[in-house]
C-alpha cells in the first residue's frame, strides 16, 4: 500500500528515502532528450499514437510534445504513461499543464471529429491485455473531471475515492471490487486524449501546439 505520497516529476525524478519526490529540472542541454513518460499505448507491436515520438521530450520546463497537425493523417495522440506503484492507500491525483497554440487553432478527436477533444486522467492495473478479456484493468476520470483541450495552463486534481470510469462501462461505485483490486495492482498511471465518449482515441491539432507537463502528482 501507498503510506507516503508519491509524487511523479514531469521530468526528473529521484528516489528518497521517503518516497519518490520531484527534483528540480536541470538545464535542457544536460539532460537526455528521453523521457519516463510514454506515448502510446503499443498494442501487439503497433503504436496507437500514428506518427508520435515514443516518449515525451525533457527540457528544462518540463516533459514535452507537440500534437500532429493539421489532419489525422498527420498523426494523432492517444495515452501518455509513466509506471507508478500500486494507488492503494493514496487519495488523489493531481495535474497541472500547459497548452502553447496560437489563437484560433482548434483540437479534433481522432474517432470522433465532431465532438469535444478531451484530457481524461486515468490509471491501469498490470496485466491488461488491451482486449476484452481485461475489462476493468483500465479506469477514467469521473466524468465532471474530464477538461476540454484549450490553450493556457491547467489543472485537474481528482479523488481517488470518486466515481471512476471502468473501460467497458460502469464504475468505481457499482464494481467496488475491481476498482479496488486496479488500486492494488496499479502498475501504469497517466492521461489520456480523446473524446467524452471515447476517451483514449486520440486527438490531433488544426495547428502548431504543444504540450508541456508541468506537475503530476499521486498523494
Amino acid at each position: 500500500m501507498l503510506k507516503r505520497s508519491l509524487i511523479l516529476a514531469a521530468a526528473s525524478v529521484a528516489l528518497l528515502g521517503t518516497g519518490i519526490a520531484v527534483v528540480p529540472s536541470a538545464p535542457a542541454a544536460a539532460q537526455s532528450a528521453r523521457s519516463t513518460w510514454s506515448i502510446g499505448p503499443v498494442v501487439r507491436g503497433k503504436n496507437s499514437s500514428y506518427r508520435m515520438p515514443a516518449t515525451m521530450q525533457d527540457t528544462a520546463r518540463g516533459a514535452v510534445f507537440d500534437f500532429p497537425y493539421p489532419s489525422p493523417a498527420a498523426g494523432h495522440v492517444h495515452y501518455v504513461t509513466t509506471a507508478t506503484r500500486p494507488l492503494a492507500g493514496a487519495k488523489r491525483i493531481t495535474m497541472r499543464y500547459r497548452i502553447d497554440a496560437a489563437r484560433g487553432v482548434r483540437f479534433v478527436p481522432e474517432e470522433d471529429p465532431q465532438n469535444t477533444a478531451t484530457l481524461s486522467l486515468y490509471f491501469q492495473r498490470a496485466g491488461d491485455r488491451w482486449t476484452m478479456r481485461t475489462p476493468h484493468h483500465r479506469w477514467y476520470a469521473p466524468n465532471d473531471k474530464v477538461i476540454p483541450l484549450s490553450r493556457g495552463t491547467h489543472e485537474v486534481s481528482i479523488d481517488l475515492d470518486e466515481e471512476w470510469i471502468a473501460m467497458v462501462g460502469g464504475t468505481s461505485y457499482t464494481l467496488p471490487e475491481a476498482f479496488d483490486r486496479a488500486l492494488d495492482r496499479t502498475a501504469q498511471v497517466g492521461f489520456v486524449f480523446g473524446s467524452p465518449a471515447l476517451r483514449g482515441h486520440g486527438v490531433y491539432a488544426t495547428g502548431p501546439a504543444r504540450f508541456t507537463l508541468l506537475d503530476f502528482r499521486i498523494e
